[in-house]
């Protein structure tokens, strides 16, 4: 009898292992990485009557002018709309739109339109990261349901690029590769429904632990990316900083975060600045896992993959990156300016992310739809606890053709409720482009070296 006991006991624990941690997969799939499929997992060729294009590589440096500032050319300047929806045609396009872009015909009939161009399929990664992707392929597997990685400190991009469930494309959308460490200049705005609005400029960077100098390898075991957000204008934010330590497991070690308030001169724990705590500087119009389109643990969710479908989506939106523009240009009331913006027809992966039972969030649905090429979020539709469509989120995506790197020239997250929206990370006003290269050292990512980034 003790025997038998034992062996269920220990059959009990194989069992519950198995469901902790999920197999990767076989390297025979893994080859397909490069070959039948694109690198990082998308289907290389085109749709059937040819509107999507076949996958031939992404954009090389040099695909366009770059100015003295670093600010990146058109490739497609010369191209005009294949057509343009509207409120007025909107439903014979329907199957090809989102509920949200569905919506926002509705709520702004009057000014809301896409703009639909020829499709480049532009985005792609350097071959080192490609080479990351394939073995993680084989190695990186999901861990506490899910909400975790495990064997994935090696590799650090696309852990899943032969995703079999919604969250995995979400860690591939989490773990993308972004250029690698940058600094930035830029801007948002919350605008008013009559269109005005206040800039709030502040000054980022993004520092990832294998490209650091002073990190052990046990501090960098778990740790995603460092952040460090400084609020440069208007006066009344002035000096305030914001630091953050991205963890992987974040139900094991969640996120870790701090701000320094430049009025009181102190540095404090943030544990708000996760979840549905409020956007910094957004007047209350996104949640902090708003930025990026969506970001952190993905633990409060059940997530559904529900499969692939054809998509309008913001794609190649090099002119509204331009520094030509100003921000009067793009804030318009309800929305940016659509003039300014362009869409293409690309395949996404649709996701919907539902609340779980007992947790809290202030969106219990979140519908998401990811660029194949790219894995990066391009469309969220997010429901309120009624189950009512409330915000829509559009992040417009351009390829960083001088290092291969796929981004979000701005990011729009509109309340279709209150009639306003915060647009985040413009950078057109901005002295130079997004800085990237540089090594970055742990000792300036310390909540000791906070009041020192927050002197006015």
């Amino acid at each position: 009898m003790k025997t038998k006991t034992m062996m269920q006991m220990g059959a009990l624990a194989l069992t519950l292992l198995a469901s902790s941690v999920m197999a990767a997969v076989s390297q025979e799939e893994a080859n397909k990485l490069g070959t039948s499929l694109t690198p990082l997992g998308a289907q290389k060729e085109g749709n059937a009557d040819g509107s999507i294009p076949a996958w031939g590589g992404s954009l090389k440096p040099g695909a366009a002018p770059v100015d003295a500032n670093g600010f990146l050319g058109d490739p497609f300047a010369g191209e005009k709309p294949l057509f343009t929806i509207t409120a007025a045609n909107a439903e014979q396009y329907k199957d090809k739109l989102t509920p949200g872009q569905l919506a926002m015909f509705k709520r702004y009939a009057d000014s809301y339109k896409i703009p639909v161009y020829q499709s480049h399929r532009t985005a792609g990664a350097p071959p080192a990261v490609y080479d990351a992707a394939k073995k993680s392929a084989v190695t990186t597997e999901l861990k506490d349901g899910g909400n975790g990685l495990a064997n994935f400190a090696e590799t650090r991009y696309y852990p899943f690029p032969l995703p079999k469930n919604g969250v995995e494309v979400y860690w591939n959308h989490t773990t993308r590769f972004r250029g690698g460490n940058n600094l930035r200049q830029a801007a948002q705005a919350a605008p008013q429904t009559n269109g005005s609005y206040n800039i709030v400029e502040y000054n980022d960077e993004l520092s990832y632990p294998q490209l650091m100098d002073g990190i052990s390898p046990s501090q960098a075991q778990n740790l995603l990316y460092l952040y460090k957000q400084r609020i440069t204008a208007p006066s009344r934010l002035a000096g305030n900083v914001i630091l953050v330590h991205e963890t992987i497991d974040q139900v094991k070690e969640p996120r870790l975060a701090w701000v320094y308030n430049a009025g009181q001169r102190r540095v404090r724990r943030a544990p708000q600045i996760a979840y549905d705590g409020p956007g910094s500087g957004s007047d209350g119009m996104r949640t902090a896992d708003n930025t990026d389109m969506m970001n952190g643990a993905p633990d409060r969710y059940d997530w559904k993959l529900v499969g692939k479908k054809e998509l309008y989506i913001p794609y190649n939106n090099y002119r509204l990156s331009s520094p030509k523009l100003k921000y009067a240009d793009i804030i318009k009331p309800g929305h940016i300016n659509q003039d300014l913006t362009r869409y293409e027809l690309h395949r996404v992966w649709h996701v919907v992310a539902t609340l779980k039972q007992g947790e809290r969030h202030i969106y219990a649905k979140r519908d998401m739809y990811f660029d194949e090429d790219s894995w990066q979020l391009a469309e969220v539709d997010h429901y309120d606890g009624r189950g009512q469509l409330w915000r829509v989120g559009e992040g417009y995506a351009l390829t960083d053709y001088e290092r291969q790197a796929s981004g979000y020239t701005m990011v729009g997250i509109y309340d279709l409720i209150a009639g306003r929206y915060n647009v985040l990370g413009m950078t057109n006003e901005s002295k130079k482009a997004t800085q990237f290269g540089d090594r970055t050292r742990m000792s300036d990512f310390t909540p000791a070296a906070l009041r020192n980034a927050g002197i006015r």
